[in-house]
C-alpha cells in the first residue's frame, strides 16, 4: 500500500497541482503567528515547547487516525494516505517555475526567465546571464525535489501511515518560518526548529544525494559531494547541489548577479557551463532517481511479502 500511495499521490499532483500557498502555507503561517504570540519571549526553550506541541502532536495524531481508519477498512486508510501525501508533497508547485524558465531560455526570452527566477527564489536578477539563470534554476530544482518528494517519501515509509510525511512537512515549515529569523525581537525562539529540521533531514539528504549519484555520473558526483558540500552556507543544500552538479556534469554555484550586486558563491559540481540543455538533463536525473527509489521500495515490499 505504501508504494501505491506514493505513485497515486504523485500522479494526482502532476494532473492537478495543489494550490500550496492557499491550502498549506497560509494556514500554517496563521498557526505560526498564533504560536509566536503565545510562546515567544525570545528564549530558545519556549521555541522548543511550541515545536514539540505542534509537530509531535500532529505526527502522533496522524498515526492514530491512520490506525483507526485501517481497522475500519484498509481502503479508507489508503485514501487517507494518498490525501495526506498530496498535501505534504507539492513538488508540482515549484516545478512549473523550472519548466517555464527552461522554456523561456530555449526561446531566448532572457528577461522573462529572470522574472520567473525572481518570483521563484526571491531577489532580483536583472543582470544575470542566461547561464546564471540556468545555474540557479538547477540548484533550486535539486533542493526542491528533495524537500518536496524524496524526503517526504522517506519519512512516509519510515513512520506509521502518513505521519512521517506530516512530521517532515511541519518541521520544514517551522525551520523556514522560525529558524531563519535573525531580528532581535524574535530572539532565539527559532533555534530549536532549525536544529530539529537539520536532524530530521540528515539521513534523507544523503540518501537523495546517493540516488543522484547512482543515476548520473557516479564518480564525479561522489567527488563533488566529498570536496565541495561543506563550502556551501547551508550544508544540506550543498550536499544536494554538489552531488547533483557532479552527476549532471555541470558547474553550479559560482558568483551570480543578484539584487544589483555580484554575490560570491563557491563552485559546485564539475563539467560544462550551465544552459537550457542541462536544465532538461536535470529533469531526467530527478525522475530517474525517483524511479530507482520506487523500485527499491518495490523490492523491499516483495521481499517482505515473500518472507512473510
Amino acid at each position: 500500500m505504501t508504494l501505491f500511495s506514493l505513485i497515486i499521490a504523485l500522479l494526482i499532483e502532476q494532473v492537478r497541482p495543489l494550490p500550496v500557498q492557499h491550502v498549506v502555507i497560509d494556514p500554517l503561517r496563521a498557526l505560526s503567528r498564533m504560536l509566536v504570540e503565545r510562546f515567544n519571549d525570545g528564549q530558545a526553550r519556549h521555541g522548543r515547547v511550541a515545536w514539540w506541541l505542534i509537530v509531535v502532536l500532529a505526527t502522533f495524531a496522524t498515526a492514530v487516525i491512520h490506525f483507526l481508519l485501517w481497522h475500519v477498512h484498509p481502503a479508507v486508510a489508503f485514501v487517507f494516505n494518498v490525501g495526506v501525501l498530496y498535501l505534504t508533497m507539492g513538488f508540482r508547485h515549484e516545478s512549473h517555475f523550472f519548466t517555464d524558465i527552461h522554456l523561456a531560455l530555449r526561446m531566448g526570452e532572457i528577461d522573462r526567465a529572470r522574472s520567473l527566477l525572481a518570483e521563484w527564489r526571491g531577489g532580483q536578477y536583472h543582470e544575470a546571464s542566461s547561464s546564471e539563470v540556468a545555474r540557479m534554476a538547477i540548484e533550486q530544482a535539486l533542493v526542491a525535489a528533495h524537500r518536496n518528494v524524496f524526503a517526504v517519501a522517506f519519512w512516509f515509509i519510515v513512520l506509521p501511515g502518513p505521519s512521517g510525511a506530516v512530521m517532515y512537512r511541519l518541521a520544514r515549515f517551522f525551520a523556514e518560518d522560525w529558524g531563519r529569523r535573525t531580528d532581535v525581537e524574535f530572539g532565539q525562539f527559532g533555534r530549536f526548529a532549525q536544529r530539529a529540521f537539520e536532524a530530521i533531514d540528515w539521513l534523507p539528504v544523503r540518501l537523495t544525494a546517493a540516488s543522484f549519484s547512482v543515476v548520473g555520473d557516479f564518480e564525479d558526483a561522489i567527488y563533488c559531494w566529498r570536496t565541495q558540500a561543506m563550502l556551501w552556507p547551508d550544508k544540506s543544500s550543498g550536499i544536494l547541489i554538489a552531488s547533483g552538479g557532479g552527476a549532471l556534469g555541470v558547474r553550479l554555484g559560482m558568483p551570480v548577479h543578484e539584487t544589483g550586486e555580484i554575490v560570491e558563491r563557491p563552485e559546485m559540481g564539475a563539467g560544462d557551463e550551465a544552459d537550457a540543455d542541462h536544465m532538461q538533463s536535470t529533469v531526467g536525473l530527478v525522475w530517474r532517481a525517483l524511479v530507482v527509489c520506487l523500485l527499491l521500495l518495490t523490492l523491499v515490499g516483495v521481499a517482505g511479502w515473500v518472507g512473510g
